[in-house]
């Protein structure tokens, strides 16, 4: 049951991270923090709800992570006030993929204690 509501907070977060790309700058969420930093936690943070949601296909869950951080970056090419960028798109892959190995990370080290 856990495993269904973490699936859903991965996928309500993927919706985010879209909107957050493809909404009119105006309405784009600020943070206290450098843009490529701003990107690369949310990437992380829905990086790692989707590994934890799916702790058996990391490697499926990484390559579709990479696959969407390029593919909501170019969907910026519709919206006549953003503009997008290869190493922004890059640094959401990474993001996405540091919080996927981190998640996986997590699981392993709470499986070894649990088995201990």
């Amino acid at each position: 049951m856990r495993t269904q509501y973490l699936r859903i907070i991965a996928w309500v977060l993927l919706g985010l991270c879209i909107a957050a790309t493809v909404v009119p700058i105006g309405f784009r969420p600020h943070m206290a923090m450098p843009a490529d930093a701003d990107r690369a936690l949310a990437f992380t943070v829905l990086g790692m709800a989707f590994g934890l949601a799916h702790p058996r296909r990391w490697l499926t869950i990484c390559l579709f992570l990479v696959l969407a951080a390029f593919s909501i970056e170019s969907l910026q090419f519709f919206s006549p006030s953003r503009h997008p960028a290869l190493p922004d798109a890059i640094i959401k892959a990474l993001g996405a993929v540091f919080g996927v190995v981190l998640a996986h990370g997590v699981l392993r080290l709470l499986r070894l204690r649990h088995q201990a």
